[in-house]
């Protein structure tokens, strides 16, 4: 499909084939010839070009053709490949008719059969035509495109997973394109089903789940082993330091994952206080360079999958995924990360996705651009994103419950938030409701010292009001605490004396559960740091705890 195509369409036999001949002769070493009989078998055609994102630079139409004309079949080809040259076929007694169609539909050019010979009148006109169309052409993208509406949870969800997997796609805007329409009105499901995901070779995909995603973009979803030495749980930084000090080591060792490598890491726009990077770096890029170490030591990791139960069948350790099937290991190392805490707010959950989102969603960046954004919390993940989206948006305002910016939010993003004129901050403010039809567009908010209200403009929401631990895996096999962090090390003995079940002959290691050969590290351990490089320091320190553990089994 990287060759330009020249289609060219006529419903009498001899004429396509003596056509494509003299094209296929002249033209085959830069572009491929693509024939069609009739308007609608070409325009069938042009459709299936476009879902496998070729590049058409010349239509040669007969006028005269039954059904269809020729002018009548670019006035709707064109709606696909508007910057295509056109050239019409016409007889002596159809010249009235072709000037007409330059008016109509852009005519580059009319050619009078008989063209022969084609050397004068043929070769000459269409070279200058493509030397004209390949001076403006841009390349064509050949990867996976995404059709939809912007203001779709189903949509958002597709590009939030593929962004967060760091997968490339374009999207295909069905609000703004009415190409696209015409595109996905010969799709499976047509228009009333969104979004659809096209692929380069020719399939499509719609309103795909993250696992059939993960499939058809080549992610591993399933084990390829029958035991591993050590099964992570969770891709946030401190599995991830895990996986990669593990397989380095030579443990046989398997990461999974529900979503991306990264976690809530990965969504960070930008970590400046990470050690050995003076310039900052961003979260997708630490969990690229992280996975990929990983994977060049032997680890695997499998995404989509989502760990829904774990198991202690002595000696052995089992993790039980969200599609039934099971993992298999001497050891397991329980680092779930967090997840964001809901608004107690009237109108959310409708327009989750359309306006409203949890996180940074940097995947919609551009597609507030020029617009009144607003963040919702006080930490550095909310800092961090205001910052991100003072790039694109006109203006982003700050909503903080507490009385000072100071008070959960370090010194440099504070400085870095008051030098920036388009970010607001509103102290002692809550969200109260989120208004909008099918779309936000207004979020109403309370002063919290003289309780009046007002609404705020916003064409989004980025909320960041905190996490709790993501441990309903666990069950009640380890020992959690109120709030669902999972005790380690010193916290599960009770009076100096190991925890029920409690079968060595020593106590429980520092980043041991009370369950034995379970591990657990990162921000759902209680006693945690709560930063990137806490959990990565936590993630590679238990593998040499994992090793003690593996000497006794």
């Amino acid at each position: 499909m990287s060759k330009p195509v020249l289609l060219t369409v006529d419903d009498d036999p001899e004429v396509l084939n003596a056509i494509e001949r003299d094209l296929r002769h002249h033209f085959r070493a830069d572009y491929r010839v693509v024939k069609a009989a009739s308007g609608s078998q070409a325009l069938d055609a042009v459709r299936q070009l476009f879902e496998r994102g070729a590049q058409i630079a010349l239509f040669l139409v007969d006028e005269r053709m039954p059904q269809m004309s020729g002018t009548q079949f670019l006035l709707e080809a064109i709606k696909l490949y508007p910057d295509a040259r056109r050239v019409l076929l016409t007889a002596y007694a159809d010249t009235e008719t072709a000037i007409t169609a330059i008016n109509e539909v852009g005519l580059d050019h009319y050619l009078l059969k008989p063209w022969e010979p084609p050397t004068v009148r043929l070769y000459p006109v269409l070279e200058d035509l493509l030397s004209e169309w390949f001076a403006r052409a841009r390349p064509a993208y050949e990867g996976i495109r995404v059709a939809g509406t912007v203001f779709s949870p189903s949509s958002y969800a597709v590009k939030d997973f593929l962004a967060s997997n760091q997968i490339p796609y374009q999207w295909l805007d069905m609000d703004d394109e009415a190409t696209v329409r015409d595109l996905l009105s010969g799709a499976s499901g047509g228009i009333a089903r969104l979004p659809v995901v096209f692929f380069p070779d020719g399939t499509t995909l719609v309103q795909p789940t993250n696992r059939q995603l993960a499939e058809k973009v080549g992610l591993q979803t399933r084990a390829q082993k029958p035991f591993y030495d050590l099964i992570v749980v969770g891709g946030g930084p401190a599995g991830l330091a895990a996986a990669v000090y593990g397989a380095s080591e030579g443990l046989r060792t398997i990461l999974v994952e529900c979503s991306a490598p990264g976690g809530q890491a990965g969504t960070s726009s930008k970590i400046e206080n990470y050690l050995g990077f003076p310039g900052g770096i961003t979260g997708a890029d630490l969990a690229r360079r992280a996975t990929t170490q990983a994977r060049r030591f032997g680890a695997e990791i499998i995404t989509a999958q989502e760990a829904v139960e774990i198991r202690r069948e002595d000696p052995y350790r089992k993790v039980i995924l969200s599609d039934g099937s099971e993992l298999d290991a001497y050891a397991l190392l329980i680092a779930p990360g967090m997840e964001v805490r809901r608004l107690p707010a009237e109108g959310i959950d409708p327009l989750l996705g359309a306006g409203v989102y949890y996180g940074a969603a940097l995947s919609e960046a551009a597609t507030y651009r020029g617009c009144d954004v607003v963040v919702v919390g006080g930490a550095n993940s909310a800092g961090q994103g205001a910052m991100f989206f003072s790039r694109y948006a006109r203006k982003v305002t700050m909503l903080i419950r507490a009385s000072d910016l100071a008070a959960g939010m370090s010194s440099y993003l504070v400085d870095r938030i008051r030098e920036t004129p388009n970010v607001e901050v509103l102290l002692n403010t809550a969200v109260v409701a989120a208004r909008g039809n099918g779309r936000l567009e207004a979020v109403r908010v309370v002063d919290r010292t003289t309780g009046a209200e007002r609404d705020l403009a916003a064409a989004a929401m980025f909320i960041f009001i905190g996490t709790a631990p993501r441990t309903e895996l666990c069950g009640d096999l380890v020992m959690r605490d109120a709030q669902g962090f999972i005790l380690t090390g010193r916290d599960v003995m009770a009076e100096g004396r190991p925890p029920a079940g409690w079968t060595p002959a020593r106590d429980p290691y520092l980043y041991e559960t009370s369950v034995p050969g379970i591990f657990c590290a990162g921000d759902a351990r209680r006693g945690s740091g709560k930063r990137v490089a806490a959990a990565v320091g936590e993630g590679s320190a238990t593998v040499s705890m994992i090793h003690q553990y593996l000497q006794s089994v």
